[in-house]
């Protein structure tokens, strides 16, 4: 259970985080606070559940604080993260005819989402609904190309570049830049790099211990600090 009930109004603090997120920047100061106050608020403990694969994805979803993830079961029935969510859209989670993978999302830590049925957002804007439809679903397809990109055979991608692209991808959701690069704010062991590229933590540490001795990142801790700008043309450089 979550552990504050739907809350009928946004705090200030919620306000100008939810002014600060990138889909809302079509709206206007004044429809941002109708957003909000049409929100319902709740907040979920880190392992806590928010909502599982649905046939009928009648609301959107939107991560005020916190950071989300992506789980699913793996081929030896183990749940593991595929993918990490800043805050922002949340994206639909996949529900396959006699799917075995089982998606949910769940808070990896302390979480605050706001819930809002499709329809609401014809109140808050000139074609309010189908805009906000149409830039969700642009974010939906943001992140299952990614997760595409990080496990899929098909793009015939060699783990090295999977690991890399997804600390890029990592740098662009939740990245401040630093004077060395680029520091991830959310703090990941290998394992949670090795879940959402599909490989095992042993070969995922080896790739990123290259990248260390390459100088393309630095390890502090469980935090990174990558120099993505030296790392991106080390992939376009591999890929030529």
């Amino acid at each position: 259970m979550s552990f504050i009930n739907h809350l009928k109004t946004l705090s200030e603090t919620d306000l100008e985080r939810l002014g600060r997120l990138k889909i809302f920047s079509w709206l206007t100061a004044a429809e941002v606070k109708v957003l909000g106050t049409s929100l319902a608020m709740v907040n979920y403990r880190r392992r806590e559940e928010i909502f599982r694969e649905s046939p009928l994805a009648n609301e959107a979803h939107v991560l005020i604080a916190g950071i989300a993830r992506i789980t699913c079961l793996n081929a030896n029935d183990e749940r593991v993260t595929v993918a990490l969510i800043a805050p922002g859209p949340i994206p639909e989670l996949p529900s396959l005819s006699m799917s075995r993978f089982d998606f949910r999302c769940e808070a990896y830590n302390n979480c605050r989402v706001g819930t809002l049925d499709w329809k609401g957002f014809e109140s808050i804007a000139l074609n309010g609904r189908e805009l906000a439809f149409r830039r969700f679903h642009e974010n939906d397809l943001k992140h299952w190309y990614r997760l595409l990109r990080r496990t899929s055979g098909l793009l015939n991608l060699d783990l090295h570049e999977r690991v890399a692209i997804t600390m890029l991808d990592l740098c662009d959701d939740f990245g401040i830049e630093d004077a060395r690069g680029t520091l991830l704010t959310v703090a990941l062991s290998h394992k949670d790099i090795a879940n959402i590229v599909g490989a095992s933590r042993p070969r995922v540490t080896e790739h990123l211990g290259q990248m260390e001795r390459d100088q393309l990142l630095i390890r502090e801790g469980r935090q990174f600090i990558v120099s993505a700008a030296k790392l991106s043309r080390s992939l376009a450089a591999q890929a030529t």
